[in-house]
């Protein structure tokens, strides 16, 4: 599925009110392998504490798309937050003086939120401010239309720009603000009909169909239920007729008046890869500087490592004007052989700031200055975790000016709050930080701490740790470990299924391991590698003492529910796993066998043709071939567009009373829905505290639960029976 990078460490709660944020002070321990070292545990917790319970954590108010005026005095952002009793998240739009002087101002709501179609992921809504700096114009949904709004940045109100017949699919203002340029593809009556038409007519089955889901209003796109269709590589999904082309429209800012444009002229966009030179490799991104011309850019490492699917790393390059053919590269060590994720151009000068991510220190994220002009590069933000987002919003590049950065930054323990960070000297400013009561409970309960260890093999890992007390008696916890990425607050791992501080705090220590760096194109490399960096980090921790060895769970999302299910077959280190994707069925070919790019990729990334085919290679790498081997219950929370795929092995596993699944109708690959959330959140730590705990929840309504787990721990204790048997008499 879709493959994410990730960022974090965590900084000391001593510094988390201070206006400015001194170097972090660290406890280093570093030894061969299977070593570790830990980062900056917390201190200076409340004496009384609040639980962190998965509600709070689904309830943090969550903040992204920074946009500074352009006189550089406030910045304009938004918040989101869910609301479970409406199944929803309320967003709302801010505007704030940058000199922290007064709170954040409401100036409008900001909808509901625009997600991806085939992650749930929500995207990226900038604002744009005018000119003048009187107004921000912004994207938002209301009444099941995507419009570009308008809002007084002192507060005066808000109203829509465009009122299109289409929902509004990307806009651009004017330099002089008189303009505003939107466009729109199909309408949403003729959306509806084509969806009619097919419900009345049938519905040809071809490579565009989601046959793994339903075909008629299968998925939540754009906020109502709608039928979806494969639109490129991969799985990528969208509404019936989203390959309409864009039309370009002009609405006259004084007037309000709306004009088409020809498609002969569309509007001026940002640099693209048409506007460089022939010859020059694929940049990964692009910055134009606003005042010349000159462009930065991400170039593709020459040399790959070798197994490889791409390379690791990018090198920072500058063109001097568009058509140059040779690049200007950086030489100093941050900005070469390392992962870089985002480049932009300090207004009114020679600098070009970059983001780096650390996999040593847990994907911390740094910020640099390279000058261009003499060369040198000099540090802006050193962090101990996300300045771009969080966990949920985990690619917002902060908003830059002349003097001022301000960025969305959190850490695995401490959740999102908005910064304005000095660019000439580093020094760090809290504008807005919403979630301060939940930053404290967890910081007196169970905060993180970064591991580095090493398995046998000598290569490196790194991870996120959530240490619960100990079981009484001198018993250590039990644990529990997700998989692939641990970026920003950690509120449920890659997926954001797993709570882990509410975990932490009923008792069972949480991990989130970090995916090492780099896709080795060979499925069974890479998925042994996450069995051999849970296996090690288990002998590391309980070898200290710290976890109980024998009480282990898993769980991930994609590629952290494939290593689950990886690792239950070629280890008996877990007891009890947590899924919320699908592992290589037949099944699984089978609904997508008609897409040449699925069979394209699954050949390169899987190394898998059909079953009959690579039948050898299907017999080793899906679980399909494999239940005899997998011992530990399994509890499957998949969204329905997915699940029929993974009957192939989760039916078995139901028949044995190993294996409990539920289903969620309308969700993406991520759910985004509040209550699927909470339920999810719930049930694992139900689930969890059940197989690793014994403990039961005494609510009443968990009744059924609870007498269904308990059938299959004694479907489990007869298999466990017949196996001892069957090793005597041999």
């Amino acid at each position: 599925m879709k493959f994410f990078h990730s960022w974090l460490l965590r900084t000391m709660a001593a510094a988390r009110r201070c206006a400015d944020f001194p170097a972090v002070k660290r406890r280093v321990r570093w030894a061969p392998a299977l070593a570790v070292v830990a980062l900056g545990v917390a201190v200076g917790a409340p004496s009384r504490a609040e639980t962190v319970s998965p509600r709070r954590l689904l309830e943090v108010t969550d903040l992204g798309n920074p946009a500074i005026s352009p006189d550089g005095r406030y910045v304009a952002f938004r918040a989101e937050q869910a609301s479970i009793e409406r199944n929803t998240y309320d967003t709302t739009w801010y505007v704030q003086a940058l000199d922290g002087s007064s709170p954040p101002l409401r100036i409008a709501d900001g909808g509901v939120p625009l997600r991806e179609y085939v992650t749930g992921i929500v995207l990226p809504s900038p604002a744009l401010w005018s000119s003048d700096g009187k107004w921000i114009y912004y994207r938002a949904r209301h009444d099941d239309r995507v419009s570009v709004w308008r809002a007084a940045a002192d507060g005066a109100g808000a109203r829509e720009v465009t009122s299109d017949a289409a929902d509004v699919r990307d806009f651009v203002l004017s330099d002089d603000g008189r303009t505003l340029q939107y466009s729109v593809g199909a309408t949403r009556e003729e959306v509806a009909a084509a969806e009619t038409s097919e419900y009345d007519r049938g519905v040809r089955i071809d490579d565009s169909v989601v046959i793994a889901a339903g075909l008629f209003r299968s998925n939540r796109l754009g906020g109502r239920p709608a039928t979806q269709r494969f639109l490129g590589d991969w799985f990528s999904t969208g509404p019936l007729l989203a390959k309409a082309p864009d039309r370009w429209k002009a609405v006259d800012l004084a007037a309000m008046t709306t004009r088409d444009l020809p498609t002969s002229l569309p509007p001026a966009r940002p640099a693209a890869k048409v506007d460089l030179a022939p010859g020059l490799p694929e940049p990964a991104k692009l910055a134009r500087h606003p005042g010349d011309g000159r462009i930065a850019l991400l170039m593709p490492e020459e040399n790959k490592d070798k197994g490889q699917l791409q390379s690791l790393n990018v090198e920072l390059a500058m063109l001097p004007d568009p058509r140059a053919s040779r690049p200007i590269r950086c030489t100093a060590d941050p900005c070469r052989h390392e992962p870089i994720s985002d480049i932009q151009w300090r207004p009114g000068s020679d600098e070009v700031l970059f983001t780096v991510t650390e996999y040593a220190k847990g994907r911390a994220q740094s910020i640099h200055a390279w000058n261009v002009a003499t060369g040198a590069v000099r540090p802006v933000v050193l962090s101990d975790g996300l300045v771009s987002g969080s966990q949920r919003h985990w690619d917002i590049p902060c908003a830059l000016s002349s003097a001022t950065l301000v960025c969305v930054a959190a850490e695995a323990d401490r959740p999102p709050r908005l910064e304005a960070i000095d660019v000439a000297s580093g020094r760090r400013r809290i504008l807005f930080e919403p979630n301060q009561g939940l930053e404290a409970d967890i910081a007196a309960t169970a905060p993180a701490e970064l591991l580095r260890w090493q398995d046998e093999q000598g290569r490196e890992f790194t991870g996120q740790f959530f240490g619960a007390r100990a079981a009484g008696a001198g018993k250590p916890p039990p644990l529990f470990v997700t998989f692939y990425n641990c970026y920003g607050f950690l509120r449920g791992g890659m997926g954001d299924e797993w709570p882990l501080g509410s975990l932490a705090g009923q008792g069972i220590s949480a991990l989130c391991i970090n995916t090492a760096p780099g896709y080795s194109v060979d499925y069974v490399a890479r998925h042994d590698q996450a069995r051999a960096a849970v296996e090690s980090v288990v002998e590391l921790l309980s070898g200290e003492g710290r976890v109980d060895r024998s009480h282990v769970g898993m769980g991930g999302l994609s590629y952290g529910s494939e290593a689950t299910l990886w690792t239950l077959m070629h280890s008996d280190v877990v007891s009890a796993a947590s899924v919320s994707s699908i592992s290589p069925t037949p099944t699984y070919y089978l609904f997508n066998s008609l897409r040449d790019a699925f069979r394209a990729n699954l050949r390169q990334l899987w190394q898998l043709g059909a079953p009959e085919e690579t039948p050898e290679r299907w017999r080793e790498i899906s679980p399909v071939y494999h239940l005899d081997a997998i011992k530990a219950p399994i509890l499957f929370q998949v969204p329905e567009q997915e699940y029929r795929m993974a009957l192939d092995y989760a039916l078995p596993l139901v028949r044995r009373q190993q294996a409990d699944i539920y289903a969620f109708p309308e969700e993406a690959h991520i759910k985004f829905q509040p209550r699927h959330k909470l339920a999810v959140y719930e049930r694992n730590v139900d689930w969890f505290r059940y197989w690793l705990q014994r403990v039961e929840d005494p609510d009443p309504q968990k009744a059924e639960q609870y007498a269904h787990w308990r059938a299959m721990r004694d479907a489990q204790a007869v298999r466990q029976a017949g196996t001892a048997r069957g090793k005597a008499a041999r």
